[in-house]
């Protein structure tokens, strides 16, 4: 596994979008612990129904679960070149995890990024999705607004806003991030792989940051 980029900031900041444009770029894997979670469950693979046990009783599964649906990702071999991962490391122990198991490859983490946005736009971002009840499709108000205010532009089903967005699930959403994930910034500055991005600037300025970044660190490895 080649270049090792671990995507780190809050609900809202935009790693998605940003790690869509570096899988273009860099050629390798986006892998997301939320979509591997939706797809262990909905195939129902011995992962799935482990943690699927686990959020029955409405408890977080563990992170050695999370850890072996990441490292069973990882493991195949279209994640030789390297791997962008999202959502993953969540804590500490899957930070450290995660740091062994590629010990043992005989590779390490490339670069940390942190794209950085304030409480105020996450939650401005966050609360301005609108989903589509026929088709899907979503929308934002700031950055990809309907053409008809309430209106679906692919089917013209009415768009609603999804329980999840609404300001005091936002900033619970926030608070579990602050809880769990904020320490992976110390644990990754102590190691030198961390590097902040401003996440408030345009999609485009956020991207010329990241690939410098990760150029920057591919260098110096």
């Amino acid at each position: 596994m080649g270049t090792v980029i671990v995507l780190l900031g809050p609900p809202g900041s935009g790693k998605g979008t940003q790690a869509k444009r570096l899988v273009e770029e860099l050629g390798i894997p986006h892998v997301s612990s939320g979509d591997l979670f939706r797809h262990h469950l909905s195939e129902g693979t011995e992962l799935g129904k482990r943690a699927k046990s686990y959020m029955e009783k409405g408890e977080l599964v563990p992170d050695d679960v999370t850890v072996d649906m990441v490292i069973d990702r990882i493991s195949r071999p279209d994640c030789e070149e390297g791997v962008i991962l999202d959502g993953f490391p969540r804590t500490l122990t899957q930070a450290e995890a995660l740091d062994e198991e590629l010990e043992e490859r005989g590779q390490s983490i490339t670069i940390a990024p942190l794209i950085q946005v304030s409480d105020d736009e996450v939650m401005r971002r966050l609360t301005a999705r609108r989903v589509c009840e026929d088709c899907g499709a979503v929308y934002n108000l700031i950055f990809n607004p309907p053409e008809e205010e309430g209106v679906c532009d692919v089917c013209g089903g009415d768009l609603y806003q999804r329980e999840d967005d609404n300001p005091e699930t936002v900033r619970h959403r926030l608070y579990t991030y602050y809880k769990e994930t904020s320490p992976l910034i110390g644990y990754y500055f102590a190691r030198d792989l961390l590097v902040r991005i401003d996440g408030e600037q345009t999609v485009e300025e956020v991207h010329q940051d990241l690939q410098e970044a990760i150029k920057a660190a591919k260098e110096q490895g």
